[in-house]
């Protein structure tokens, strides 16, 4: 006998989960990381930490997005093959029609970040749709869901190679972890697929991000098979590259390790490996045809008792309003500040278009002088917020125009998040600027020092419009100074001889 699966009820179950996922950090999630923070011996990676649980908690009780990349939905479908579905849209359709009322929610809107051309026009969509829809049939009468919001940071570190049958897959994560830098906003998880055809790989891998993080567990146990005997060894070895949260250098780098494999041709060997971020964000659920889907929150006493607050003996106080060249050149890597005062914001698009304007000659709708600009694309306000979770937005991919910017609009120093590449830092360094990061996952955190907010320019870029922001003890570190270096390369070497002297741990 068919059970009958209501459209409105799909549709309000995938809207009900995105909400859902926005705000809540998976269980599992929370307690590994905990584990971590306490164990975590490097006081920079320790305070990224500590602003990531206190931002997860704060979104957890005020129902907010943990990151203010919201991701682009994926959906995993298996449908009993004795399901009929009572609609006359597509499954595309519906998903879309979820994802649609899910970020159009005007009790906690979501950023929409989805564009309809990716070649040419790069029009948004404004509502996050399509999402990427993946269905399997299967024996059964329910329609089992996995939904995930992947953030462009951390899927743009994903990664693919075709090795030979002989090569070695741990040879292979290790010379590519390192390549991945900070962007993908660890610690969080890595996703590994191995066999089938390059499609089959990366879906593995993606698929295999839904899994409950167990690493703590498959420790204390041991492993019962060779799959497992590698996870651990992965989890090991990645850990010792001492990259650590943020990309600062630190004991965990990751929080598990995760690999799915599938029957292969007889020459191949293809690998897949995909970041899961600090802002992990998916749901599981059924439909059994009696009504939409029922997510339980999970309950505050999950989180540890960590409450990050300005510490304002360790962090130097800095007025945004009255800063000078000389002030940015006299600050120490490593070194935490404390911003206030006014800033500006502008990310991909804008820069491109300051490009642009600069190369016709035409005048800028901002005076950039002696100011910082801040790589973000915040979520909208509600009720009384000034500006929604507005956390940093990875900052090698302005790395190109950095040079421009610093020698043409009078900008003194950038804030992003993750490391800079060698084009950006040789900028720096020319024109004697900074680079401060900002910690990815923590974006809830990070908007309640911005005290107020107006756009002053390209109002027609939504997100990526140029805003100027007045903070208040806005926490930053001093990722690049005016020298040139930078503590995304001096903090993992750091840590890597460190952990080669510490015996290993359960994260």
């Amino acid at each position: 006998m068919s059970v009958i699966i209501k459209e409105e009820d799909f549709i309000q179950s995938i809207a009900d989960g995105i909400q859902f996922i926005s705000y809540y950090h998976p269980v599992d999630y929370i307690r590994h990381l905990a584990r971590a923070y306490e164990r975590e011996e490097s006081p920079a990676a320790r305070d990224a930490m500590a602003q990531i649980l206190t931002n997860s908690r704060m979104c957890a009780e005020g129902k907010r997005p943990l990151c203010q990349d919201t991701g682009i939905v994926n959906v995993f479908l298996k449908i009993g093959m004795s399901v009929r579905f009572d609609t006359k849209r597509t499954l595309q359709e519906l998903c879309d029609e979820g994802v649609r009322r899910g970020y159009l929610n005007p009790d906690n809107p979501l950023r929409a970040s989805v564009l309809d051309d990716p070649l040419f026009a790069r029009k948004n969509t404004r509502d996050n749709t399509p999402c990427i829809l993946h269905v399997e049939l299967v024996q059964g009468d329910k329609v089992d869901v996995q939904i995930a919001s992947k953030g462009g940071g951390s899927e743009n570190k994903s990664k693919f190679a075709m090795l030979n049958p002989s090569d070695s897959l741990v040879d292979w994560v290790l010379k590519t972890v390192p390549t991945m830098g900070a962007g993908w906003c660890p610690p969080g998880m890595l996703g590994i697929g191995v066999g089938g055809t390059a499609e089959k790989a990366m879906l593995m891998a993606k698929q295999s991000l839904m899994e409950d993080i167990d690493m703590y567990e498959l420790l204390a146990r041991g492993p019962q098979n060779k799959l497992e005997e590698l996870r651990i060894e992965l989890y090991e070895k990645v850990n010792a590259l001492g990259i650590g949260a943020q990309g600062l250098g630190g004991l965990t780098t990751v929080l598990d390790v995760k690999i799915s494999t599938f029957p292969t041709h007889a020459a191949s060997k293809p690998v897949a490996m995909i970041p899961n971020c600090a802002a992990t964000r998916h749901a599981h659920f059924e439909l059994d045809g009696t009504g939409p889907a029922r997510l339980d929150p999970p309950s505050l006493s999950e989180w540890p008792e960590v409450h990050w607050a300005p510490d304002y003996n360790k962090s130097k106080q800095v007025d945004l309003n009255t800063l000078t060249k000389e002030e940015v050149a006299s600050w120490k890597p490593g070194q935490t500040l404390l911003l206030s005062g006014k800033m500006l914001t502008g990310r991909d698009a804008a820069h491109k278009r300051i490009q642009d304007m600069l190369a016709k000659g035409e005048p800028l709708p901002v005076d950039f002088t002696n100011r910082v600009i801040y790589y973000v694309g915040p979520v909208d306000p509600v009720g009384d917020e000034v500006v929604g979770p507005a956390g940093p937005t990875t900052a090698t991919r302005m790395d190109k125009f950095t040079d421009m910017m610093l020698e043409k609009t009078g900008l003194i120093s950038m804030i992003g998040k993750s490391e800079r590449g060698p084009v950006a830092i040789e900028a720096i360094k020319k024109h004697g600027s900074a680079y401060l990061m900002a910690v990815g996952g923590a974006a809830y955190l990070v908007s309640k020092a911005i005290r107020g907010a107006k756009v002053l320019g390209f109002a027609d870029l939504g997100m990526e419009a140029i805003y100027e922001f007045d903070v208040k003890d806005m926490p930053v570190t001093v990722a690049v100074d005016a020298k040139g270096t930078s503590v995304h390369t001096t903090g993992p070497k750091e840590w890597q001889a460190k952990i080669g002297k510490i015996p290993v741990a359960v994260a």
